[in-house]
């Protein structure tokens, strides 16, 4: 039992290292895809396939994937996706060999969605094994406070990766050999990928028994979802994307082409969201373990319908990184750790993959939906008196408001929770996101708890 306790603990351990790869992979391939189609000359038409497509195509290919965990070893499955990732990317530095020797130039873009999506596929296709594996090597009392380390980690590398990549294309555009820059970023997502997977095979997998009378159809879930817990969480987390790729796609078009800014603003705004996320989420995992993850999921709903806000009023890149930013990089960082770790709460391990392709697949649909009907806002509606995308930017925030107050009352807390935590969790929420307690949360949370308590009482006294 020990010896298999420590083969976990060591595989936590190469995750975090496995995750730092697949962030080089991120930084360095999926952050310049769409840059790298423009170079290609695509069309807005093209590019709305290549950003919509894809994400759809991944989840529905966990439809499939899920079956996967009931027949196959998920370490195997993870292998094989991952392999097949990281050969995939050297096929987008074909293609573009191919744009610069003149062959082909009229089909290339058509080339480069296809690759991709099926680099996103075979994402698909590991996910829910992992995810499943994932949870069998966490337990589940320092889930929050693990994700989050790992989250910061892989996040700071791909931010770095991102930034690094710009300023290698920004010098490569200066020499006349741009598409070159990015072959070097594509070779080097290959390399990450490759890398990740020599991580996967040091990494332990728990046996588990996998009933195969635990398995349902989509269907089946779709009927039931209105009805279950965890179907109300799903389709909630699927409204809060349509709302906010409804928005989405043009925060990069409004910064580009009606703000007009350089590449260097466009690079800083755009990832600076990705430091206050990496600053925020020790809070947030310290907060989901001792509180539950529903409350942790309702301060994420609380905070990120004012991400948006800002760009009504502000269009310097400064205003906006300390405004607008903060918001969604705080925001979203509480949302999405709160959501991955309620579904290690609320699904067995024996349906855990199934369960993450169908809610992959709702939140799939949704985020199509809700780019879709943007696209279609942003093109035909035409106002005089405002931009028009300042307007779509404002219907995500109410629609994100709008969603959490129907569907968070219908949302349980699936993990127990000692009755005396939910209660400070209400009398104490203030407390617990100032910077005070942000302080003293790193020291434990029950520590800083109990100070603040004490220091509560002494200020009634002296009120007194």
């Amino acid at each position: 039992m020990k010896n298999i306790e420590k083969k976990k603990e060591e595989s936590r351990n190469i995750s975090i290292y496995e995750g730092s790869a697949t962030s080089v992979m991120s930084g360095a391939g999926d952050s310049y895809i769409v840059p790298y189609a423009l170079v290609l000359n695509a069309n807005n038409a093209e590019i709305g396939f290549l950003t919509s497509f894809v994400n759809l195509f991944s989840s529905f290919s966990q439809l499939y994937s899920s079956k996967l965990v009931y027949t196959h070893s998920r370490k195997k499955v993870v292998l094989f996706a991952v392999f097949m990732q990281a050969l995939l990317w050297l096929s987008l530095i074909a293609v573009g060999f191919l744009y610069w020797q003149g062959i082909l130039k009229n089909e290339v873009v058509l080339l480069v969605i296809i690759f991709y999506s099926i680099i996103a596929i075979f994402g698909g296709i590991a996910n829910p094994s992992w995810f499943s594996w994932m949870g069998d090597i966490v337990p589940v009392k320092i889930r929050g406070e693990y994700f989050s380390k790992r989250n910061i980690i892989c996040g700071l590398i791909a931010l770095i990766v991102t930034v690094a990549a710009s300023f290698l294309l920004d010098y490569m555009k200066n020499i006349g050999f741009l598409i070159f820059g990015f072959w070097i970023l594509f070779g080097l997502a290959s390399l990450g990928r490759f890398i990740s997977l020599l991580f996967f095979t040091k990494m332990y997998e728990p046996k588990t028994k996998v009933d195969k009378k635990s398995y349902f159809t989509f269907s089946q879930f779709i009927k039931k979802a209105p009805s279950t817990n965890f179907g109300k969480f799903s389709i909630y987390v699927g409204l809060i994307n349509l709302a906010t790729y409804f928005a989405s796609p043009f925060f990069l078009v409004y910064m580009l082409k009606d703000l007009n800014y350089n590449y260097v603003w466009f690079t800083l705004v755009n990832f600076s969201s990705a430091i206050f996320t990496a600053i925020s989420l020790p809070l947030w995992g310290k907060i989901g373990d001792y509180y539950g993850n529903k409350k942790l999921l309702t301060i994420g709903a609380i905070i990120i319908p004012f991400a948006p806000l800002p760009w009504l009023i502000f269009k310097n890149p400064i205003a906006l990184i300390f405004t607008a930013q903060i918001i969604a990089g705080f925001g979203w960082a509480a949302f999405n750790l709160a959501a991955s770790n309620f579904i290690y709460d609320a699904v067995t391990p024996q349906r855990r993959a199934i369960c993450v392709a169908y809610y992959t697949v709702i939140n799939g649909v949704c985020i199509f939906i809700g780019a879709f009907l943007g696209g279609l806002f942003a093109e035909y509606v035409v106002l005089s008196w405002i931009n028009v995308l300042l307007i779509i930017f404002l219907i995500s925030a109410i629609l994100r408001v709008v969603f959490s107050l129907i569907m968070i009352p219908k949302i349980k807390e699936v993990r127990n929770i000692p009755e005396n935590k939910e209660r400070l969790n209400f009398n104490q929420y203030i407390n617990l996101i100032t910077p005070r307690p942000f302080h003293d949360l790193f020291r434990g949370v029950k520590g800083s708890i109990v100070e603040t308590s004490q220091i509560n009482k002494i200020s009634k006294t002296s009120k007194r």
